[in-house]
């Protein structure tokens, strides 16, 4: 019988969703603002055993639609800490700012939008503080970046977000001004929140 609760209330929910649901047309702005989980690949080639923490950050986003298709979305947040770890030893932290700029592709589908991206990060290194400064990183990352997601009708203007991007950003590391290798973050990122529509 709980089952059977849940099932007829998502099914509830899902045709309430579609019998609200617009199409996005040329004009239109999304504004989402979304929590994100950030999970690193942590590729390291320095022999060092280069790592960064796992994180849960804040993300925000606008979307502008060329057409009901086509849109453009910009993705920001603010400068986010990282812990730098050697084999599981941390040895110091950075922060990073990675704005990113994707072109979007959203189907049309009855209720649920349904959408994949493509475009270009870029992040910015700083408040690097590694070994008491007898490491460092390059500052500068440029790498592309793929998403998909769905926007899910709530009302008229309210949509609920879930989002998933790979990111590729990678940075080189130094020793007393000598390279040593390239770390590369790469993370996969997982989205979730509400969006606004305008």
């Amino acid at each position: 019988m709980k089952k059977t609760t849940v099932a007829l209330a998502t099914f509830v929910l899902m045709a309430s969703g579609a019998a609200v649901a617009q199409d996005f047309q040329a004009g239109t702005v999304l504004v989402r603002a979304r929590a994100v989980h950030l999970d690193s690949a942590n590729k390291d080639s320095t022999g060092l055993g280069l790592t960064i923490n796992n994180k849960t950050l804040p993300e925000v986003d606008f979307s502008y639609f060329f057409s009901k298709n086509i849109a453009a979305e910009l993705i920001l947040t603010v400068p986010q800490k990282q812990t730098v770890s050697s084999n599981g030893t941390a040895i110091g932290t950075l922060r990073h700012l990675p704005p990113t700029l994707t072109v979007q592709y959203h189907f049309d589908t009855a209720g649920f939008k349904p959408y994949v991206g493509a475009g270009v990060n870029y992040t910015r290194f700083s408040s690097v503080s590694l070994l008491g400064g007898a490491a460092d990183v390059k500052r500068n990352s440029f790498g592309p970046a793929l998403q998909v997601g769905v926007d899910i009708p709530l009302s008229k203007q309210l949509y609920l977000n879930v989002d998933v991007k790979k990111v590729f950003i990678k940075t080189d590391v130094s020793a007393g001004g000598t390279k040593v290798g390239t770390f590369k973050v790469d993370p996969v990122l997982f989205g979730v929140g509400l969006g606004w529509r305008f």
